[in-house]
């Protein structure tokens, strides 16, 4: 499949740089696959689309406040995202406009200047080993100092900006539980404690698995065709009760919705002939058309970016030209894209 079928021309106002006033007042964009109709909604609508039985998937990961600044000795201006803790004081990172190693090691954080940071060591893959001067673990210190690592396509001043205390709150879902991630599972940032309660009233089932949601999500597929890509790996953990529930819906023939792309990629991960398992392991399934789906029965999810592999996972659900029409006919009715955005139910 080539990639360029992916690809589609999306008006820059429609890229949504805050949230709805409220979680649930976002948009929902209703496809039954059956009949291939559309209905227009509100999320707020949507335990009423749902059906008593039906079990929602939800990936319970933490955002990390991972975005910091650093300055050099000279006061010259270096960005960087936390990727993981490696071991006391030793940090994995991503930076830019550090400049030569040899002229730029010695750094402090901007928001706390009396810690400092030294850069130690340079990875292929373009990330650095830090060891930062201080007794605290990086998520203590990057509650203090740390934004939320927004995706580049939404806007915020450099150093602070006065929606970084809102970013907070909006980048992170009300069930957000293991910390870890550097980008949020955006499907769930709809959900309310209300809706939540709405839904266990109807019936509806609910359960947790966790995967951390990587930089790899954000990159444009860069290949010519699909089957070239190179998939990134993200880390995931399903716990004992999650998969007791998946066991009880398969058996009792429920229909199994994730909520968003990464807990559908933790779901189609597991093998089709096996019951699922308490499990930590790693994914990198890539799901593109065509695509035999092995445990997901209807999707919740936001609009993708062009030529990305969610998008792909999108048009597996739906096929190609389905997945134009309805982004066509979102973009025509104005729905709002990405992470902020609008969302989707297909089923």
């Amino acid at each position: 499949m080539k990639t360029d079928d992916l690809d589609f021309h999306l008006p820059p106002e429609l890229i949504a740089q805050t949230p709805s006033s409220e979680r649930s007042a976002s948009r929902l964009l209703h496809y039954r696959r059956g009949d291939r109709s559309i209905e227009h909604r509100t999320f707020s609508e949507l335990p009423s689309l749902l059906r008593a039985g039906d079990l929602l998937v939800f990936n319970d990961a933490r955002v990390t406040p991972a975005r910091f600044t650093l300055r050099k000795e000279t006061g010259g201006r270096v960005e960087g995202l936390f990727l993981k803790q490696l071991g006391p004081r030793e940090w994995s990172v991503l930076l830019k406009n550090l400049g030569p190693m040899t002229s730029s090691r010695d750094l402090h954080f901007s928001d706390a200047p009396e810690v400092r940071a030294r850069v130690v060591e340079q990875f292929p893959d373009g990330e650095y080993r830090m060891e930062v001067d201080s007794d605290r673990s990086a998520l203590e210190l990057l509650a203090r100092v740390g934004r939320m690592p927004l995706p580049p396509y939404i806007k915020r001043e450099k150093d602070h900006d006065s929606r970084d205390d809102f970013d907070r709150e909006r980048y992170q879902t009300v069930f957000a539980k293991v910390e870890g991630s550097v980008a949020a599972p955006t499907a769930g940032l709809h959900f309310t404690e209300q809706v939540l309660r709405e839904l266990e009233a109807r019936g509806v089932q609910r359960t947790f698995v966790t995967l951390h949601v990587g930089l790899g999500t954000f990159k444009p597929v860069t290949a010519d065709t699909l089957e070239t890509h190179r998939m990134h790996v993200e880390s995931y953990a399903m716990e004992a009760s999650a998969a007791d529930a998946l066991n009880r819906a398969k058996k009792e023939g429920r229909r199994i919705i994730p909520v968003g792309t990464t807990a559908a990629r933790v779901l189609e991960s597991q093998a089709n002939d096996e019951p699922f398992n308490a499990k930590f392991g790693e994914t990198g399934i890539f799901i593109y058309p065509p695509y035999e789906w092995k445990h997901v029965s209807a999707l919740i999810t936001n609009f993708h970016l062009p030529r990305s592999t969610l998008i792909a996972l999108v048009a597996a659900m739906v096929g190609i030209e389905e997945q134009r029409r309805l982004y066509q006919i979102a973009i025509e009715e104005r729905y709002r894209f990405f992470s902020y955005g609008d969302a989707m139910f297909i089923e």
